[in-house]
C-alpha cells in the first residue's frame, strides 16, 4: 500500500479522512478484519525492521480508522525503548505500560481516553532498562487477556523486529502482525530476515505497509515471501 508517513505526528486519519492516505488506511483495516474474521476481539502488532519506517504512524492511523468504524479501540504503546504514540496524541508519558508490568500501577489507572471517540490509550511510560523481561512476564499475559475482553480490538505498537526481542515476544501473543517497510531504507534481506523471526515466535503475519515508494516503484517493486 504505498503511502507517506507523516512527518509532524499529524493523524492523518483524523485531520483529513477523505484523503487518499486515509481511504488506505480503511483499506488496511478491512484488509486485516478478512483475515481475522473469526476473531470478534482482536490484537494486532505493529513492527518494522528498523527505526523511523512509519509504525508508529500506521498503528495510530490503524487505530484511529477502527475508532472511526465505531470499534472500541485500544492503542498500547510497547515500544519501550523509544515510546513515540503518546506524541501522535499530545499526550504525557509519565506513566504507563512499563510501570504497569512492573506491578506499581493497575490497568485501569494507566488508561487514558483520547480525544478521538472510541478510542483509548495506554502509554509507554517510563523507560526501563529491562523492557523485553517486562513483555515476556506473566502480568503481559494478563494485560492482552483483559484487553481483548475489554476491547474489539487492540493495537501494539512495538520497536523494531529485526535486532530487538521485544516484537517477537508480542508477536506470540497477538493475532496477527502488520509490518511496516520504507522502502527506500530496508533491504529485501533484512525483511525475510524478520519474517522469519516473528514466523519463529508464532506471530501471524497479515501484511506489509509500504512507504515511501514513488510510482514507478509501487508499480515494479515487491517483497516475495
Amino acid at each position: 500500500m504505498p503511502q507517506r508517513s507523516s512527518k509532524n505526528n499529524v493523524i492523518i486519519t483524523e485531520a483529513n479522512p477523505q484523503s487518499p492516505i486515509s481511504e488506505s488506511y480503511r483499506t488496511l483495516r478491512t484488509n486485516i478484519d478478512f483475515s481475522l474474521v473469526d476473531n470478534d476481539n482482536k490484537v494486532i502488532m505493529v513492527t518494522s525492521t528498523q527505526q523511523a519506517e512509519g509504525k508508529t504512524t500506521t498503528a495510530v492511523n490503524m487505530a484511529v480508522a477502527y475508532a472511526q468504524a465505531e470499534k472500541k479501540v485500544l492503542v498500547v504503546d510497547a515500544d519501550m525503548r523509544r515510546p513515540n504514540v503518546h506524541n501522535m496524541f499530545r499526550r504525557p508519558n509519565r506513566v504507563g505500560l512499563s510501570n504497569l508490568l512492573a506491578g506499581q500501577y493497575t490497568v485501569q489507572e494507566l488508561i487514558t481516553e483520547t480525544h478521538i471517540p472510541h478510542l483509548e490509550l495506554i502509554s509507554a511510560g517510563v523507560i526501563p532498562h529491562n523492557p523485553s523481561e517486562l513483555l515476556s512476564s506473566e502480568r503481559w499475559v494478563q494485560f492482552i487477556e483483559f484487553a481483548k475482553n475489554k476491547y474489539d480490538v487492540v493495537i501494539v505498537d512495538t520497536p523494531p523486529a529485526l535486532s530487538l526481542p521485544d516484537a517477537q515476544l508480542v508477536a506470540g501473543h497477538s493475532d496477527g502482525v502488520v509490518i511496516v517497510i520504507d522502502v527506500g531504507k530496508v533491504k529485501r534481506e533484512a525483511v525475510k530476515k524478520m519474517k522469519s523471526n516473528l514466523e519463529h515466535a508464532k506471530g501471524r503475519i497479515l501484511g506489509v505497509v509500504l512507504n515511501n515508494m514513488n510510482k514507478k516503484e509501487a508499480g515494479t517493486y515487491a517483497y516475495q515471501y
